[in-house]
């Protein structure tokens, strides 16, 4: 007799085969890396250059700017975020202008985390609903992953 035992859970994370679980986990293994505007390696990253390293890991070629990548792709109601998708926010004085992008990690009903390279405490994870991401949130984007 065979018995499976299997959890149901409500977060939604992407299968470890599909091309959106190497997108999170190269994205991942940045973590820790520290803020440096412009930067685009190990050594000092800003948030664009997670989002086109992330991205080229799985064959998808993206600008350099966070402005320019908030032009690709299909716009997603917040509602239907999920891993993979790519957010965008208004972090500077002018409140519709994007300047910073992070890539989903986990999405379940209100609850979005998000990777991205904070200029405080370098690539790190966090939630879509704190006070200053939610006040910063512009909107989100789904890629063509290949």
């Amino acid at each position: 007799m065979l018995l499976v035992l299997g959890s149901c859970s409500s977060k939604r994370r992407a299968a470890k085969s599909s091309p959106e679980f190497t997108l999170i986990e190269t994205a991942k293994s940045y973590r820790g890396t520290p803020y440096r505007y412009g930067g685009t390696t190990r050594a000092g990253m800003d948030c664009s250059a997670l989002v086109y390293h992330s991205f080229a890991s799985v064959g998808v070629k993206v600008p350099r700017t966070s402005a320019e990548q908030s032009k690709l792709g299909e716009k997603i109601p917040e509602r239907k975020i999920r891993p993979g998708d790519v957010l965008f926010f208004a972090t500077g004085r002018k409140k519709k202008e994007v300047t910073h992008t992070g890539i989903v990690t986990e999405a379940q009903k209100n609850k979005v985390r998000f990777i991205h390279a904070s200029t405080s405490l370098g690539v790190t994870e966090d939630y879509l609903k704190s006070a200053y991401w939610t006040k910063a949130f512009l909107f989100a984007r789904r890629l063509e992953l290949k």
